[in-house]
Order: C-alpha cells, then structure tokens, then sequence
C-alpha cells in the first residue's frame, strides 16, 4: 500500500498524549543533578523525600478516588439516586474519607519530619549571608578563633554537623536541597541548622529567599568528604597563604597590593586583612568564584576582576580597569592561592 505524503505527515504529527509525555520528561530532567530534592544524599533530606513520595502517591489515590466516583455516577449509574444512598456517599466520601486520610497524612508526615535543630556531633559552622556571598567559619570543638573561607560548605560524611546562620544586611535563606531543608538568615539574629550528609560528594547550595539583585548568582559549593580528608582540608585551610611560585605570580602579588585590595580582602600571611569582601587566603582550591558565578580558572579570574559588576550586579567590588598583563599576572597570583 502506498502511503502519501499528507499521510507520513499526519502519522508523524505528535498527539496531545505524546506532548504530556514529553512535557513530563522535561519536568524530570533536572531530578537527578546535584541541586535535587529527590536525589537525597543526607538523613534530613531523605526524610524529606519520603515525605514528598507518600503526599504525592496519597495525592494520586485522592484523585483516581473522586475521579473514579464521577465516571461511575455520569457514566456507570447515571440518573436518579436514592436520597439516602446519595447522603451516604456524600458524608462518607466528601467529609469522612478526606478528613480521616489528610489527618492520617498530616499525623504521620509531622512525625517524619526531622528536627532542623538537632545538636551536632562537635563541628560548628557558622555561615554569614552577605551581599551577595557566603562567609564561612569553622569552628572546630574547642576552638578558641574560627578557620575562615568563603562561597563553599565542606563537611564530614556521617556526621552531624550544626551551621549557625546570620546576614549582614538583607534576609537570606540558606539550602542545600540533596542535604536537607531551608533556613531563613536575619540580620542581627541567629539561626541554627544541622546536616548530615550520608554520600561522599559535590552538591549545589543555593539562597532560597530573595534578596536583592544578584540573588540568582548566590550560591555555593557543598562538598562532603570522609571525615579523614575533611580533617586534612581543615588542617590546611588554617594555614598561611602559600608565597608565589613564579615570577608572574609574584608580580601578581604586587598589583594586588598596589591596587588595594587589601582592603577589602584578607590574605592570611600577608598584609592584606580587609573584611569587607571574601577571605582570599586559599581561593585557588574552592569549587567556585563569586558564590557559584564562575569557575576557579585563570580565565574566569581575569573576567571577574575586570567584569565583575556585569557578572553580578550591584555588587559591592567595582569592576577594575587593568592593563592585560597586570590582569594576567594577578589571575596567576590568585589561581596559586591554594
């Protein structure tokens, strides 16, 4: 049989049961990346994915439930219906059903929910949302002074770790969807959160409250490590800044301090102990540049000091007007900041 061309057309043609498919595809693209509610990595986030699970399938049963009733009296049994026999499926499926189930769910899901503030096991962290990056202090047990770092969480797998929050200026909300819930960061007021990470891995953390117009570009590297590489990391991410390697590197280290930068950034080791901006002293290692903006490469260095405005807006370090080999040697000098 010969097909036309009209024919092979219509044939191809999607129906609408093809496009709610590919419109449901397109929902689960992203359910298995790093920033996922449903692809949990710690116990709190686990939790909260069963939760979602059980009120999704409850939510289904609810609807195949009433929908199933209306086909079978339109359909089924249509016309008239003894006034008791319709009382009966009124009360009992309208008011009876859909309260004994929603408290049921409500009871159980309560009870499911992990307690955001439980204590942790020693480590504290405490996380201060600025504008528009993290300031991160570890706090080790026993510690008298923080170990300070920026735009990046590392933890230790199969502990609970408690993270203090706080914010500078504006409200933020603190999240790491695979680890756990949201918690809000006020100015002038401290809250508490604690995690524990059950999967080895680099997961996307993000603020969850919007504040300002970089919001989008707030977000921050999660990294949970065996509890042995975590001490090892911590070990050195207390120490000094290492001195530059090369020539370049150190006429890098130069422009840095002619430029001022100093100022507003702190280099342990070196001259430099501003406060205002990011602690650079080992920037080189981190997942991220600018809160989750760009990579730590030398290229993304360069764009973000002399962009660094048009990446974020309205953030509070101007974008700075370099000769290209200046800019060259102070991206190699902050790359070997590891």
């Amino acid at each position: 049989m010969t097909v036309t061309a009209p024919e092979r057309v219509a044939r191809c043609r999607p129906t609408g049961r093809h496009i709610g498919i590919l419109l449901l595809l397109s929902t689960l693209v992203g359910c298995g990346r790093e920033q996922s509610t449903l692809n949990p990595s710690g116990q709190d986030a686990q939790s909260i994915a069963t939760l979602f699970w059980v009120m999704l399938a409850g939510a289904v049963v609810l609807w195949l439930l009433v929908n199933g009733a209306f086909y079978y009296m339109s359909r089924v049994r249509p016309g008239e219906m003894n006034e008791r026999y319709a009382r009966h499926i009124l009360i009992g499926g309208g008011i009876v059903l859909p309260v004994v189930v929603l408290t049921s769910l409500l009871v159980w899901g309560l009870s499911l929910l992990p307690d955001p503030r439980q204590p942790g096991d020693g480590l504290v962290v405490r996380v201060t949302g600025e504008q528009w990056w993290w300031r991160v202090e570890y706090w080790p047990d026993g510690a008298e002074a923080p170990i300070v770092s920026a735009n990046e969480l590392r933890l230790p797998v199969g502990q609970r770790t408690e993270i203090h929050l706080t914010a500078d200026r504006v409200i933020h909300s603190f999240w790491v969807p695979a680890l756990g819930g949201k918690m809000d960061m006020f100015p002038g007021r401290e809250t508490m959160i604690s995690l524990a990470p059950e999967k080895v891995g680099t997961f996307r953390g993000q603020c969850a409250e919007f504040c300002g117009a970089s919001h989008a570009w707030m977000a921050f590297a999660a990294v949970v490590m065996e509890p042995g590489d975590f001490d090892d990391w911590l070990e050195a991410e207390a120490t000094d800044a290492v001195p530059p390697a090369t020539e370049a590197a150190r006429r890098g280290a130069t422009v840095f301090q002619e430029q001022g930068c100093g100022a507003c950034h702190t280099v342990r080791g070196t001259d430099a102990v501003g406060q205002v901006g990011p602690d650079l002293t080992h920037v080189g290692g981190r997942e991220s540049l600018g809160a989750g903006r760009l990579k730590v490469t030398r290229e993304d260095i360069s764009a973000w000091i002399s962009h660094t405005e048009d990446l974020k807006p309205e953030v509070r370090m101007p974008s700075y007007d370099l000769a290209p080999d200046a800019l060259e040697d102070l991206a190699r000098y902050l790359e070997g900041l590891t």
